[in-house]
Order: structure tokens, then C-alpha cells, then sequence
């Protein structure tokens, strides 16, 4: 019969994830909830399709192993030090507070003590696969949040382990067979083996066996899967389970150069047999035990969506940091994880705990999965409505997040620059360069440090914080630059300046031309569009003149392709003035030109700036030219730069002028200033021509630099 196919069976089963996942994406939701659902709806309780338990159970422990695997793969312990002792602090009190009342919640509730501990142990745990998508997706993982969230989610996932360990101990049959300190010692022994063995092959064997095989992918994947699950089973047969053996296989491999590679390759097989577990999982819940402990769950559920962020905005705020960073790094713990459902089945497979406890944890991980979602998702909303009893957890002077600020105050600001990421940073280069003031703004403490080190000074925040405007300097700054590509924050920086009366000009970031429209309606004076500029660039690129350079050349002599720079002293000189070939004996030998080569080109041919120019001479004089052809025209700084005013002119009733058009009186060319319009008498003369008669009594409006314009007063009237 059709339905006792095994590959049918699991063809259904995957079809029915997939309906299933196209609704949870629809709902922003993981795919963690979604495999529950499909097993629930695949299993006894609903439609039955779930026969063949052997297969699947297999499919979901290679699923785990892998999870494990990875872990151990891309454990940073240096995140941990990066972010100091918050991590630390944050991570293991999260632990201690949320088992603790976790426990008493669990004995208030009449639960025995082993199940109440399995219960504490599993509110503790957050899942980082969930935080670190939902992060990711949202642009945060770099911010000084995000780093906090990640290290104490490492401090996490190393006591998840070592809970795993611990039940794997004391869950052993060789502990209840003999005495308890005989089995302790000899499991201990096993233990130690096991790890000197793995440390041993750490140093001497898998570096040198990784680089040989590293030639072939597939067969670097292959043996990653290979040693995960050997070192997984030999766990197993010493008494431990497959899981820390998985575990250990992955750090064994996170010091060698092919840990990234092996990690990005494996996470689409390891979330593909998690789906197994998830499936076995739902579909194995006995909802007649499930259905009692929904109050329980409730209250469960609560605690964790709740609580556990609080216990991290007091911790983090006691450490001094600002209640908004506690906050979104609080809601990153407001679930438990895959680990607590390990960890749980785990006990259930040992004896310790009851099918009812089980389905506890489980409700509680899908509820507190679903919730915490759309909490992330729209953290800086709940933020905002939370703000002020927030400041509660806040210390008058989170000294903590201050201590990043470099920012000293300064009569004048050329340029506050908000995001100093690859754009940001190369605007922030580029006008460093031209030697204006700035002030650099970003929530990644590692871009901080980095543009502290350029001479940058910067200040900490996130735009996304409403509150981050009170600490710019906007009363003594002419620009505020905006590199953030997020339509959505722009917007809401333009509405906080307008809000804050700033007086000076904008310029945002945007990611095609309909954004910009909208960014310019909205007020914004300048908009970059740096997609649309790097592709002429590369363009430019493509078409260059190197293309006709001959492949063998017999001779002491190279080639040098020289982008001018818009800001380079050569631009907008001819060839005959750029004392080249008389300081290093180098030529210009061809320049290209939006795609176009010139190679006639004669003494009188002018540079522009983004020319490409070929140039070709001895191979170490090569790089002096091109310091040459690229050295800055210094300009004075923005304050100090003339400025365009305007102004009225009156034409004397017995002026020389009268009667004469505008393009015989060469206004222009005498004084340095353009006539933008006249008036005389009651009318107004908007377009003016070059044929426009200038009459006695009339009032020239004209524009023009203030020194022009202060020349052009002394000689008023006309």
C-alpha cells in the first residue's frame, strides 16, 4: 500500500513543512515553530502520517550532532573578551537568576524536585540560531547590543553543554548499578581521556589532515560530517551522549583555517535534519498530558517573556549601561531554545522526567518562540512606549556606553556622519582629507575603536534611538550625513532634526531613485545614490585603457592605470602643466574617459576628474607619479570659504548704463556677479535675458560671492 512507502511518507511529511513554512514566513515566524506544527498536524493526534519513528528518530540525532558540531565549530570565546566582562556577568547571572526562581515557580506548582530542576534548567536557555537570523535580518548583529546578546549567548550554549554532560552522567546505568563516587571517578577518567585524546589530535593530526584534504569541498564536508559523528558515537560508548562528542568534534576544528567553510556549508544540512527533530518531537507530544499543564505553561511562558529580560536590564544597568541597550538585549532571552527541548528529551529518554513535563517545556518553548519573535522584530516600537519607566534600570550616568564617546566639544562641526560602516567610513576618509571637522556616529563598538584610531572623533549611539539627536551636536553643525540604507530610519532622522529645530542641511543614503524622490519630498537637501555611482565607476572600470597594452614587453618599463580623484590638484589642468615626465621620467600614455580611449592626445588635452590615465615609465617611479597625479588641492575648510549672497544694485538716474542691454553692459565679467532679475517699480522682472534693456531707477538683483558683492556696493549706484 501507498501509505507504508517510507519515501512517501516522507515526501508528505516535507510537503507539509514546506505549506507550513510558507505560512510561518508570512507570519515572520521561525522555522522552529512551523517543524513543531508539522509534526503535531503528521502525527497520531491529527493526521497520522508519521509511521516510521526508527527513520526519523535517526534523522533528528544526526540533526543534533550537527547542531552540536557547529557550535563547537564557531565558539569565539574572543567575542566573550571583546565584549568584556558583560557577557560574562550577564550570561551566568541570567543563568543562576532564572533557574533559581524558574525552580521555585516549578515547586510552587507541586512539580517534584528533579522535575522541577529539568524545568529551571530549561527556562535558561535561548536559542541562538533564532537570535542570531532575527539579528542579522535586521542589521543589528554588529550593534554594541547585538555583540552583548551573542557573548552571553555563547556563555548559554557552554552551559548547555555542560548540562548535557552532567545528565549524561548522572542519567548513566553505571551510576546506578555501583556506587555513586566509583562511577563519578570512572566516568571523570573516561571524560579526561576523551579530552586528551581530542587535544592531541587538535595539535598534531587534524591541522595537517584538513590541508590535505582541503582541495576538494566536497570531501573537506564530507569528512567534517564523518568526524562529527564518529567522535558523536565514541561519546556514547563512554558513557556520555552523542551530543557532547558532536560537540567536541566542532572545537577540535574551530582552530583551523576552514572553520568558516566548513560551518556555512553544513548549516543548510543541519537545518535541514533539525526539521526531523522538531517533527519527531511534535508528533511524539501526548496532548491528553500536554492539555493538563497549560495553566502551568501560561504562568511559565510569562516568566520568561518577561522576567528573564529584566533580569538582564538590571544586571546590565548595575553595569552601567543605558537602559536601551539593556532592553534590546534583554528581549534577545525572552524564549527558550532548542537546547532546553535537547535537553528535556534527553531526560525523558533517561527516566527522570515524565511525558507531561515534557509537554510543559515544549508549550512553553512554542509560545515564548512565537512572542519573542514580533518582540525583536519590533523592539525599537516597544522601546519607545516603554522608554520612561525604563530609565528605572538606568544609572544617572550609564558610564559604560560613555566611555566609547571620544566626541569633545568644538566651536564648529563641518559634518555629524551617522553610520561609518565601508560608505561611511571612505566619506569619513575622504573628508579627514580635506581637512573637515566630524563627527562620527555608529553603535558598533569595533568601528568605533577603528575611526578612533583614524583621528576620527565619535560618539556612540543608534539613529534608531530617538533619544541619540539630544547628544549631536546640531547647534554648531552645517551637515548631517546619513550612510544608513534603511528608508524607515532616515525618514525618522529627518522628522527628529525638524522636531529638534536644526537649522543646517541633510544629506541621506539611499538604495535606488524612488527612495531618494521620497528622501528629497521629506526635505532632504542631498541624496547619494551609491549603487548608482559605483556602477558608472565600474563601468568606467571595464572599459579601461589597459585592455590595449601589449602582453610582452622586453623591457625595463610597467604600466600604471591612475584613477584622478576629484579632489587631485592635476584636475582640471592640461597634460603640458603636469610637471610628469620632467620629476620622474614617467609618461601619460593613454587616458580613458567614460569608456572612450584617447591615445592622440596632445599637450593641451585637460584632466577631469575620474579620468583613467595610463601612464608608463621605470617600474619604481611609477608610484611617485601616481602620488603626484593624485595629490590633494587643499581648500580652506567650509567656515572659512566664501560664501554667495544676494543683493540689490540701483541704476543711477543719470547712469551711463541706462538704455544699454545687459549683454553689452558685460556686468558679469566687470564685477564678478550675475543679474538674476530686476525691478522696476511696481513689476517684477523674474527672467532676464541678455536682450533686457537696463533703465534709469531700476533695481538689479544680482548674485554673487561676498566679496563680489561688497566690491559691487562701493560703486552703487550704477
Amino acid at each position: 500500500m501507498i501509505l507504508d512507502n517510507v519515501f512517501f511518507e516522507i515526501a508528505l511529511i516535507l510537503t507539509l513543512a514546506t505549506l507550513l513554512g510558507v505560512v510561518g514566513q508570512k507570519l515572520r515566524q521561525p522555522l522552529l515553530i512551523m517543524f513543531l506544527a508539522t509534526g503535531i498536524l503528521a502525527g497520531p493526534s491529527c493526521l497520522g502520517i508519521i509511521k516510521s519513528y526508527q527513520q526519523i528518530e535517526l534523522l533528528a540525532q544526526i540533526g543534533i550532532a550537527l547542531l552540536l558540531f557547529i557550535v563547537g565549530l564557531k565558539l569565539d570565546l574572543n567575542l566573550i573578551r571583546t565584549t568584556g566582562p558583560v557577557a560574562l556577568a550577564t550570561g551566568l547571572g541570567q543563568i543562576v537568576f532564572t533557574s533559581a526562581i524558574g525552580f521555585l515557580i516549578a515547586l510552587s506548582l507541586d512539580m517534584s524536585l528533579i522535575s522541577a530542576a529539568y524545568v529551571a534548567v530549561a527556562l535558561t536557555f535561548s536559542s541562538t540560531i533564532i537570535i542570531v537570523k532575527l539579528l542579522s535580518d535586521k542589521k543589528e548583529i554588529d550593534s554594541l547590543h547585538g555583540q552583548i546578546a551573542i557573548g552571553f549567548l555563547i556563555v548559554q550554549d557552554i552551559a548547555a553543554i555542560l548540562a548535557l554532560v552532567a545528565l549524561a552522567t548522572f542519567g548513566s546505568p553505571a551510576v546506578e548499578e555501583s556506587s555513586v563516587y566509583f562511577s563519578s571517578f570512572i566516568i571523570a577518567a573516561k571524560g579526561l581521556g576523551l579530552l586528551g585524546i581530542v587535544a592531541i589530535l587538535m595539535k598534531y593530526v587534524l591541522p595537517q589532515l584538513t590541508r590535505r584534504i582541503s582541495h576538494s569541498q566536497e570531501l573537506l564536508m564530507l569528512f567534517a560530517i564523518a568526524w562529527a559523528i564518529s567522535l558523536g558515537a565514541a561519546s556514547e560508548l563512554l558513557g556520555f551522549t552523542k551530543e557532547v562528542g558532536a560537540f567536541l568534534a566542532g572545537v577540535s576544528l574551530a582552530s583551523t583555517e576552514y572553520r568558516d567553510s566548513m560551518g556555512a556549508r553544513l548549516s543548510s544540512l543541519r537545518d535541514f535534519l533539525l526539521l526531523f527533530f522538531f517533527i519527531d518531537l511534535g508528533a511524539r507530544l501526548d496532548w491528553g498530558a500536554v492539555g493538563t499543564q497549560l495553566p502551568s505553561s501560561i504562568l511559565f511562558s510569562l516568566f520568561v517573556l518577561i522576567g528573564n529580560p529584566m533580569i538582564v536590564l538590571v544586571i546590565m544597568g548595575i553595569m552601567g549601561y543605558r537602559r536601551r541597550t539593556g532592553f534590546l538585549a534583554g528581549l534577545t532571552v525572552a524564549q527558550i531554545s532548542e537546547f532546553s527541548l535537547i535537553v528535556a528529551a534527553l531526560g525523558m529518554s533517561i527516566g527522570h522526567i515524565e511525558k507531561e513535563t515534557m509537554g510543559l517545556i515544549t508549550l512553553v518553548g512554542v509560545v515564548t518562540i512565537f512572542a519573542s519573535t514580533y518582540m525583536i522584530l519590533y523592539s525599537g516600537k516597544l522601546y519607545q512606549l516603554l522608554s520612561s519607566p525604563l530609565k528605572l534600570f538606568e544609572r544617572r550616568n550609564p558610564y559604560k556606553e560613555s566611555a566609547i564617546d571620544t566626541h569633545q566639544e568644538a566651536p564648529f562641526v563641518d559634518v555629524i556622519l551617522v553610520g561609518l560602516g565601508n560608505y561611511g567610513n571612505g566619506l569619513a576618509e575622504h573628508l579627514l582629507r580635506r581637512g573637515k571637522s566630524i563627527v562620527g556616529v555608529d553603535f558598533d563598538p569595533g568601528v568605533l575603536e577603528k575611526c578612533c584610531s583614524q583621528g576620527l572623533s565619535v560618539l556612540y549611539g543608534d539613529i534608531a534611538d530617538p533619544e541619540i539627536t539630544e547628544q549631536l551636536p546640531l547647534n554648531k553643525a552645517r551637515w548631517v550625513v546619513s550612510t544608513i540604507r534603511s528608508k524607515e530610519l532616515n525618514l525618522a532622522l529627518l522628522q527628529q532634526l525638524n522636531s529638534r529645530g536644526y537649522e543646517g542641511k541633510v544629506a541621506l543614503t539611499a538604495a535606488k531613485q524612488e527612495e531618494a524622490n521620497e528622501f528629497k519630498k521629506a526635505g532632504a537637501h542631498l541624496v547619494f545614490l551609491p549603487f548608482v555611482d559605483a556602477a558608472e565607476q565600474a563601468v568606467d572600470a571595464l572599459t579601461y585603457a589597459t585592455d590595449v597594452l601589449p602582453e610582452n614587453v622586453n623591457w625595463p618599463i610597467a604600466f600604471l592605470e591612475v584613477r584622478i580623484r576629484s579632489d587631485s590638484s592635476v584636475a582640471g589642468q592640461t597634460i603640458r602643466d603636469i610637471p610628469l615626465r620632467s620629476t620622474t621620467g614617467v609618461s601619460i600614455l593613454a587616458i580613458s574617459r567614460a569608456g572612450r580611449v584617447y591615445y592622440d592626445h596632445g599637450p593641451n588635452f585637460q584632466i577631469y576628474p575620474g579620468d583613467r590615465l595610463i601612464i608608463m615609465g621605470p617600474p619604481v617611479e611609477l608610484k611617485e607619479a601616481e602620488t603626484i597625479l593624485n595629490h590633494l588641492e587643499m581648500t580652506g575648510s567650509m567656515e572659512d570659504s566664501d560664501r554667495f549672497e544676494i543683493a540689490e544694485a540701483r541704476v543711477a538716474e543719470d547712469s551711463k548704463i541706462s538704455g544699454r542691454t545687459l549683454a553689452n553692459l558685460r556686468i558679469r565679467q566687470k564685477y564678478r556677479v550675475t543679474v538674476v532679475g530686476i525691478r522696476r517699480g511696481e513689476n517684477q522682472i523674474t527672467k532676464v535675458r541678455p536682450t533686457e534693456l537696463v533703465l534709469a531707477g531700476d533695481c538689479l538683483i544680482v548674485i554673487g560671492t561676498s566679496k563680489a558683492i561688497k566690491n559691487l556696493k562701493k560703486k552703487e549706484p550704477l
